[in-house]
């Protein structure tokens, strides 16, 4: 366990490296705007002697070695135009509770509603509840996203009676924007649990408990939906935490303070630093929530070994 562990780790560290790297190359290209807050009022001997001072004018290679020890001691660099000289991470820091609080919110609506769709799905095969979640289920995958958004903000703030805006000190206005955040994963946990479903249906050994008159409720609970979930536990942290990461059109549409309107934000005043380092952190849920799903699966199903080669009999 502990060599695979070490192995996936490892793994997601290389990934993170280059990612890291690609995002730190590219944002080099940007112009260098993004790095000052006043350069209609900076001679170009200030700026040059302002990018000397940043280690701008270095190697990217170099650039990029510095910053990788920055990130080692949790140092994204600083703002530039959205808090001029204000660190990075403290942003980040500021920001992040908003969008954690969102995302469990929304977790906590999409998980088992998509679960006791899926259920609701398999069990009434070809019926009037399956082919309806089919259709949600399209419809969620195949309309942008932005469409139903807006939908949901011009309908929902009429029926609610409330502003297009968050508001902290009204509750009332989380409801939407939590309802828009949990469709998506509505829909993926209802599809792919209704699949799973399904699919240990048609296998021998259920085949077999139903001969056998093992009664139906016992064998959806013990033995279909128990195997059909352990395929599920690979998906639900990395969904879980991008869901955390927050929405980066749904915090800018009902203007939350999160780092996903932040990201809109900081992009819109082309700070590079903040760009980079939202970028990076987003990155890291990603990479961290696949890492996390993959050990899971390990714990939760005993039938996949660990130490096993491909091949291995």
């Amino acid at each position: 366990m502990l060599k695979y562990c070490a192995k996936r780790l490892a793994r997601s560290v290389v990934s993170l490296a280059i990612i890291v790297a690609v995002v730190f190359s590219l944002l080099r290209l940007m112009p260098v705007e993004g790095y000052f807050s006043q350069l209609d009022q900076m001679t170009e001997a200030q700026i040059n002697n302002e990018l000397e001072k940043m280690g701008l004018n270095d190697p990217v290679p170099v650039q990029l070695g510095r910053f990788y020890v920055q990130i080692l001691h949790g140092d994204l660099g600083k703002s530039t135009r959205y808090r001029d000289g204000y660190p990075v991470a403290k942003i980040v820091k500021k920001k992040a509770p908003i969008s954690i609080k969102f995302g469990l919110l929304a977790m906590g609506v999409s998980l088992p509603l998509g679960m006791l769709l899926g259920i609701l799905m398999a069990k009434k095969k070809n019926g009037i509840a399956d082919k309806l979640g089919t259709l949600y289920i399209i419809l969620i995958q195949a309309v942008p996203s932005a469409v139903y958004y807006l939908l949901i903000q011009l309908y929902g703030t009429s029926a609610l009676k409330i502003g297009l805006l968050y508001d902290d000190d009204k509750p009332i206005t989380m409801i939407l924007p939590i309802l828009s955040l949990a469709l998506p994963s509505i829909a993926g946990y209802a599809m792919w649990l209704r699949r799973y479903m399904v699919d240990e249906e048609n296998k021998d050994y259920i085949k077999m408990a139903k001969a056998k008159g093992v009664p139906k409720a016992k064998i959806a609970r013990q033995h279909v939906f128990r195997n059909a979930v352990v395929p599920m536990v690979q998906f639900i942290p990395g969904s879980m935490l991008l869901t955390i990461a927050g929405s980066i059109y749904v915090e800018s549409l009902y203007s939350i303070p999160g780092m996903g309107g932040l990201l809109v934000e900081v992009i819109k005043r082309q700070d590079n630093n903040m760009v980079q380092g939202l970028v990076i952190i987003f990155a890291v849920l990603g990479i961290f929530g696949l890492l996390l799903g993959d050990l899971l699966m390990a714990l939760v199903d005993p039938r996949i070994s660990l130490t096993k080669k491909e091949g291995s009999r």
